[in-house]
């Protein structure tokens, strides 16, 4: 895994091998084994059962979702094993130091929390996956305009892109995969999967330790999918034909046969890992969210591209740049032309005749093309009317 100063600058499953892919539907789920399984780092899953969950990100600002469980980060800084899940030695409610409040809202249960990663103790860190990620998404240009434009609203002037939120769908109620995550195989050394949806990635989730997957396997239901994905779901009933076979000319010996087979599962995993490019090796930009001795907590968007696929998530790598976490959410259509749209309005200081040039527009359809991605509000009443009036006499 390439980094630079420990940012990550792309993803690569280092340490990691492919399996055959198993199908239920139009879902198939591709296990990932972990060639060296060390035990210096291990995940736990931690439960919440509120209708809502409130993170205070900082002191001016407030994630809202619905939030079914975290992640606890447990590590050791010598490579020795951290104690097995089960036999910690772990506190008291009255002697633990907690950031949570529950409120009992009448209708609605709410969980209160402080960041979206947390320090407990000097080697335990608590992170909400998936969600992580997705702050960062929603955070990225928030501050708006850094210059009084007259086009912007006094609104964006004051407060920025204001409260931003984006469309998400629980695994549960993607087609089949709660059938294929119930049903499939669990290899002895599997750590991970790659899921696909009509051959479309829906998300790539690795863990530390083989018994971590094993308790975290089913999470990946309870776990945000994109709505391309749902909807791939309920249109599709199977996946592509795809068939990989054994010469029997060729064989005329157990050797023979056993390299055969050796030959097409490498060929088959390398064509899964090809499945994966939109992922996989592919540019990206991240920021480290915790350094936890041998280990880094990061948060990455994969470059945008407006005719490619593009996905955000959360990785954890050691020194070496060696995978031991990821959890990804494959943005939408919609999705990236917004972050695409605010990336380049950024990238030229906010001022709406400079990126439309930049982009090969001319300033009315520049606009209109905020207003269709949503951020319309962003710009004031004038500016609105006066470009609706122009596109209406075309």
């Amino acid at each position: 895994m390439a980094q630079k100063k420990n940012i990550l600058t792309n993803i690569s499953l280092k340490g990691l091998d492919i399996a055959p892919s198993q199908v239920r539907g139009a879902v198939r789920i591709v296990p990932l084994l972990r060639r060296n399984v060390r035990n210096d780092l291990r995940l736990m899953k931690r439960s919440y059962n509120q209708d809502l969950a409130v993170v205070s990100v900082d002191k001016n600002t407030n994630y809202y979702a619905y939030i079914p469980h975290g992640l606890v980060m447990s590590w050791t800084d010598d490579g020795s094993p951290v104690a097995a899940l089960g036999g910690q030695i772990k506190k008291t409610k009255q002697q633990t130091k907690t950031d949570a409040k529950n409120l009992d809202c009448g209708c609605t249960s709410v969980h209160l929390m402080h960041r979206m990663s947390k320090k407990e103790s000097e080697n335990k860190l608590r992170f909400l996956p998936l969600h992580l990620a997705m702050e960062g998404f929603l955070s990225m240009f928030f501050s708006g305009p850094n210059i009084a434009w007259s086009e912007y609203s006094k609104y964006a002037l004051a407060n920025g892109l204001g409260c931003r939120y984006e469309n998400a769908v629980q695994g549960r109620y993607i087609a089949q995969l709660e059938d294929a995550l119930r049903v499939f195989e669990i290899h002895p050394k599997q750590v991970g999967v790659l899921i696909f949806v009509a051959e479309a990635l829906a998300s790539a989730f690795v863990v530390p330790n083989p018994e971590d997957y094993r308790l975290l396997h089913t999470s990946l239901l309870e776990d945000f999918y994109g709505e391309l994905i749902y909807q791939y779901g309920l249109l599709h009933d199977t996946t592509f034909p795809m068939d990989v076979s054994v010469n029997e000319s060729e064989i005329n010996s157990l050797e023979n046969l056993r390299t055969a087979i050796n030959k097409m599962r490498m060929d088959w995993a390398s064509f899964q890992g090809f499945m994966a490019n939109g992922i996989l090796e592919r540019p990206c930009q991240s920021k480290i969210v915790y350094n936890a001795g041998p280990f880094k907590l990061q948060r990455f968007i994969t470059n945008i591209e407006l005719k490619d696929e593009n996905h955000i998530g959360e990785v954890i790598t050691r020194e070496n740049g060696e995978l031991e976490y990821l959890k990804s959410f494959r943005l939408s259509a919609a999705q990236t032309k917004r972050v695409y749209l605010l990336s380049k309005l950024a990238e030229h200081n906010w001022n709406i005749n400079a990126t439309a040039a930049a982009l090969g527009n001319n300033y009315d359809s520049f606009v209109h093309r905020l207003e269709k991605a949503g951020f319309g509000y962003l710009l004031n009443q004038q500016v609105r009317e006066q470009v609706l009036k122009r596109r209406r006499k075309k």
